[in-house]
């Protein structure tokens, strides 16, 4: 492959040694890579309709093809454009994980601060649910280690049971030496 030059004042420019072939991707990683970046059209589909029927008293409204596309390409730069002003304020913390302050300044600086309070609001709910959520695995984990190990006593105190149960006569003789009577 060819590495990135200086060229004429321009930066970025790449060079490659034959300058005859130029590596183009083929089709179908193009279309792949296309569809990668592109955002879910049914979650699309149901977030807008989800949203203009809140904002209509009519009810339903229909969204013709392109006017999901033009939703989804929207919703698809704006996600671009606001994760890489977020990655450029981690950056300029000397940080590489981008976190939740780091999307809420990047909000605020590409002049869409309004998004900020109820985005906080929303982060602080998902957070309590999954607190939530793992509590109630860790309950459900601490049962079912309870029941394993009441299984457990139970199954061995059955079984020592079993045993003393199985050889009465051997518990009793084991205390008497081999010939011994019972003077009694």
């Amino acid at each position: 492959m060819g590495k990135e030059i200086e060229n004429g004042g321009k930066r970025g420019e790449l060079d490659y040694p034959n300058p005859k072939f130029i590596p183009v991707p083929n089709s179908y990683s193009k279309n792949r890579m296309a569809e990668a970046e592109e955002l879910p059209r049914s979650i699309v589909r149901r977030v807008v309709k989800d949203k203009l029927s809140r904002c209509s008293e009519e009810g339903e409204i229909s969204v013709s093809k392109d006017g999901l596309l033009a939703f989804s390409e929207s919703g698809r730069i704006f996600i671009h454009y606001l994760s890489a002003t977020a990655n450029d304020i981690c950056k300029e913390s000397k940080r590489q994980i981008v976190s939740a302050e780091d999307v809420f300044k990047a909000l605020e600086e590409t002049e869409f601060s309004e998004f900020v309070r109820p985005l906080k609001a929303s982060l602080e709910e998902f957070r309590k649910k999954n607190v939530e959520k793992k509590a109630a695995v860790s309950r459900g984990k601490e049962d079912e280690q309870r029941k394993k190990r009441k299984l457990e006593a139970e199954s061995s105190d059955k079984g020592e049971a079993s045993i003393n149960d199985e050889s009465p006569d051997r518990a009793e003789g084991s205390d008497k030496g081999e010939g011994e009577e019972d003077d009694e």
